[in-house]
This record gives C-alpha cells, structure tokens and sequence, in this order.
C-alpha cells in the first residue's frame, strides 16, 4: 500500500469514518476519496455535500457541509471555478443562480426532489390569478422555474422567521408547495390553512410516511428520551414529538442539550451523521432513504470529474434572473 493511500485511510478514521459507516473496505473507499480530491483541486472544484449524503461523501470528499440554507449562503462565497452539489438537483440550481458564472453539476441522473416535481411555475401562475395580490412563499425544495414565480424562498432553517415578517405587512399568503410544512408553519404562527395561508398539495416521499404511533413506542422502551422531526413531516408526527424544525436546527439542539436518547425523524443520513459527530451520545434513527439522495455515490463523483458534461446544470438567463430575485429576499429577511 503506497503512503498517500495509508495517509488517506488513517485522515479517513480520525474522522469517523470506520468500515461499518461505508459500504465495502475502507481502503477501496480511501482509494476514491483520495482520487476525488485530486481531481477537485486540479479543477478548481469545491463540494457541497448535504447532511443526508452518506458519510464517505460527508467526510471523504465535502468541502462545505450543511443543510440547503446553509450550502446556498456558502456558495455565494465560494472562489473556486467549478461547483459540484452532492444534493439535489433544485440545489444545484440554487447555486447556478447564485454563481452564473461558474460550472455547476450535480453527479447523478436521478437526483431529483418529490417536492420539486410537485409544482411548476405555471401552477404558481394559476395560483397567483386565483388569489391575486397575495404573495408567494416559496419552500427551497422547487426548480428555478418556480422560484422565478415568486415572492420569496424559505428554508426549513428560516421559514417561522421569514413568515412572521411577511405577514407584518400581509394579512393572507400562499405558501408552496410542502402541505405538511405549511400547516406545521401555520400552527407555529397561530394561522389558518385555506384562511390566512393558502397551501399546495406537495409532500416529501422520505417525511410524509413516518407514522407518529411508533413514537410512543419509542418513549416507553427509552426514559429520557427527546424526539426531534423535520418539519416536512405530517402534522400528526410533528404533536407527538419535542422539536420541530430542518436538520440544522436538529443539529444545533443535540449539540445543545443532554437527553438520556434522542430520537430522530428525518432521512437516515443525517443520523448517521450525527453519531459521527457526537459519539459520546445515543441515538436512534427512526429514519428512511431518500432514493434521489442516495443516487449519489463516490463512483458517480468519479464519474462525473472525468467526464462533467452530460452532468452540467444550468438555467435560462430570464428565468435565473428573476429566481434570484426571490433568493435574494430570502437572505434579506433572514439575516
């Protein structure tokens, strides 16, 4: 074994990243994060990898790490020449938007997004002409078209706070296109869905399925234990548990506080995540894949460094422009 790959595997474990966190032996694992990064520098490129992205690619090959508020600032930073996201496609188009002059890919085919595929822009054009005047809070998880049709954009992190500012100067407001999130939010603000906030029909195909019995299940067989969930979930799910919000949020109040377990409703990688981070506490992971995420792997990086072009994102200048707009208001209020 050479010394650049011994090295690779000994920066690999004091991450974290033992052999049951990845599939197949760590060193063939080392053997592509190493090559990874070869390429990324030869190119000029920087990672962003979502927290629900595997561990190998988390703290193989990730430059800037975090949820999609985080990852969409952190791009508008970035000096290097080429972007490629380990997330989903809506977000790679956030960072087209944010950085048109750079080369943006995603490696994968298949990473697209339930939520995304759940509206268009001309279903906001249509809800605009039946509700006019209202504005549009758009949730991130939308393509660009859709982003172009509106007011502003929210995240999971900033959504209770940028609502509660909108509505200091508008008594009603669409908000598309998570349902679950949307009347979680208008519970949050004291508002009525269909009344004081006009909701899509989207759901997320990793959240919308958790079924909120099994927390009790949960609280019996582990005292102390604290419940954490996406804000993507159900209603149901969201009452019977202690903390609501996107998974920076989750994120920071683990790191926080000290529960006897902590239980997390989310896509699995961001629990594998977690008891990377804070090893010394005990999680349990009542979690599911998100398949759009998990189309990304290290072979697909690969892949993609050595022939980016089928894999290139990019998004109409008018459209862009205006999409920009609407992310542009998003950092405005929620700084």
């Amino acid at each position: 074994m050479d010394q650049a790959l011994t090295e690779e595997i000994k920066r690999l474990t004091s991450l974290g990243l033992h052999r049951r966190c990845v599939e197949g032996a760590l060193e063939g694992v080392a053997a592509k994060t190493l090559e990874i990064n070869r390429l990324k520098k030869e190119k000029n490129a920087v990672v962003c990898a979502h927290v629900y992205q595997t561990p190998d690619i988390i703290l193989g090959i990730g430059d800037l790490v975090g949820d999609s508020y985080k990852l969409a600032d952190d791009c508008r930073k970035t000096t290097a020449d080429v972007i490629i996201f380990c997330g989903v496609h809506f977000m790679a188009e956030t960072a087209k938007i944010l950085n048109p002059s750079k080369k943006v890919y995603v490696p994968s085919k298949n990473a697209g997004c339930s939520l995304a595929e759940a509206i268009t822009g001309a279903d906001v054009r249509n809800l605009k002409a039946e509700y006019p005047g209202l504005p549009v809070v758009t949730y991130i998880n939308t393509s660009a078209e859709v982003k172009a049709e509106s007011d502003c954009i929210v995240t999971s992190a900033n959504a209770e706070k940028i609502l509660r500012k909108m509505y200091e100067k508008h008594e009603r407001l669409i908000f598309v296109p998570d349902r679950f999130m949307g009347a979680n939010l208008a519970k949050a603000l004291g508002k009525t869905p269909g009344k004081d906030i006009i909701l899509w029909k989207g759901t997320c195909v990793v959240h919308e399925r958790f079924n909120p019995e099994l927390i009790k299940v949960y609280r019996k067989n582990y005292p102390g234990l604290v419940a954490l969930a996406h804000a993507e979930c159900p209603s149901e799910l969201i009452n019977a548990v202690d903390f609501m919000g996107g998974t920076g949020d989750m994120m920071r109040y683990v790191e926080s506080t000290d529960a006897a377990a902590y239980l997390l409703v989310t896509e699995c990688g961001f629990g594998e995540l977690a008891k990377l981070r804070f090893p010394e506490k005990n999680f349990i992971a009542m979690c599911r894949l998100c398949p759009y995420m998990k189309s990304i792997t290290l072979d697909s990086m690969l892949a993609l460094l050595k022939d980016p072009s089928p894999e290139e994102v990019t998004v109409p200048a008018d459209i862009a422009a205006r999409a920009k707009h609407s992310i542009d208001k998003m950092f405005e209020l929620a700084a």
